[in-house]
This record gives C-alpha cells, structure tokens and sequence, in this order.
C-alpha cells in the first residue's frame, strides 16, 4: 500500500512538473510576441508643430482675378475670387504660397448711362484659404471707373454739325449753310447722349492689388 502511495504521487509529481514547463513557454512565447508587436517610441509618429505668424496692416497683396467682374453685368454683393500671384513672406519666412485663393464680393457697381456715361465697378476681399484653413481678410476696397469719352464726344459733334453744313449749303447756299450747321449740331449732340459710354470689365487673369486693412494671423507649419 505504501509503495502504491509513493509511485501515485511520484506520477503527480511528474504531472505537475510538467505542466510547469509547458505554462512557462507559453508564457514565454506570448511575451515574444508582444515584444515583436510593440512599437519603438522613435519610430511613433510627432505631432506636427505649428507657430502663428502676423501679417501686418498696409501689406500688399498682389492679386490675379480667377472669376471675371463688369460693370453691365455684375451687381451687388455678386462673388469674386482672386489668387496670389507671389509668395507673402515675414522676416523671410513664407507665410502665403503663391496661389493662396481670396474670395470677397462686389460692393458697388455703376453701368454707364446716357447722360453720364461713366461706369464703374467696386470689390473687396473678405477671406483667405491658406493650408485647409478659412481666415477673415479685412482688405481695402478696389474700384475701378471706365476712362472719360470727351474727346469722343467732342468729335461726334464735330461730324454732326459739319455734315448740317454741307446739307445747308446744298439747299440754300450761304444761309441755308448757316441753318444746316445748327441744325447738325444738335443732331451730334443727340447722338452723344443718346448713346453709352464704355463699360468697366475685368476678366480672368487681371491683375490688382489690394492692402490689410488689418493685421492677418497665419498659422505656419514649422518644418
């Protein structure tokens, strides 16, 4: 009996034993593994790094228009777009690539008439996408105004009150001469009012240039 005592827990001995061994490696192994998954700490990704930079008050901005503006087709309020057509830098560091898109709106428009006869268009631009990033923009107001037509104006007269002379002369000489030119005249001068002076147009491409009005905080990645 005893001897049956003793190979029983021999056997158990053994048993456990080896079942010790076996939780052992695995644990081993596991460990292993974990340590293979496990990522160094310099290979782990930095947050990207960033410092705000101003753009000062009284910065040109010089400016290539992407969306087209005229003064006979464009109203109030009515979108602008515009790209920068050189890089914005700040103690030689650039802020603004060139191609930075500024959008902003007509804000007064003036076809020509008959009896003025100037016309003349007003924008500004209100917001600045730089780096996925919207910015409020306070730039001063651009306008433009279509050139004057005196001189134009001035030679359809001329025509007019000369081909009254010469009508004049035909039907009653000297007098009739007199008569015509009046006559011709206030027909120039009918012309003229009656027809518009030029428009103002800016198509894709025009160039202009606006200032801040404001300083401009940029945030910059710092490469």
């Amino acid at each position: 009996m005893n001897m049956t005592l003793r190979l029983w827990f021999l056997a158990l001995g053994a048993a456990l034993t080896t079942s010790a061994c076996g939780t052992t490696a695995s644990d081993a192994t596991d460990t292993t593994l974990i340590s293979s998954n496990a990522i160094p700490a310099s290979a782990a990704t930095a947050p990207a790094a960033y410092s705000d930079v101003t753009i000062p008050t009284g910065t040109s901005l010089p400016l290539a228009l992407t969306s087209g503006i005229a003064s006979d087709t464009s109203a109030l309020e009515d979108a602008v777009s515009a790209e920068l057509t050189r890089a914005i830098t700040i103690n030689g560091r650039e802020v603004l690539p060139a191609g930075t898109r500024l959008t902003g709106f007509v804000t007064a428009v003036d076809d020509s008439n008959r009896v003025k006869g100037r016309a003349s268009i007003a924008f500004r631009f209100t917001s600045l996408h730089a780096a996925d990033t919207q910015y409020d923009v306070q730039s001063a107001v651009l306008s433009r105004q279509a050139p004057a037509t005196k001189g134009e104006d001035a030679a359809k007269i001329g025509i007019g009150a000369g081909a009254g002379a010469v009508i004049g002369g035909i039907l009653g000489g000297k007098d009739g001469a007199a008569t015509g030119a009046v006559v011709g005249g206030g027909a120039g001068t009918g012309v003229v009012l009656a027809t518009k002076g030029r428009e103002v147009r800016l198509g894709p491409g025009a160039d202009v240039t606006t200032q801040l009005e404001a300083p401009l905080t940029i945030r910059v990645s710092i490469s």
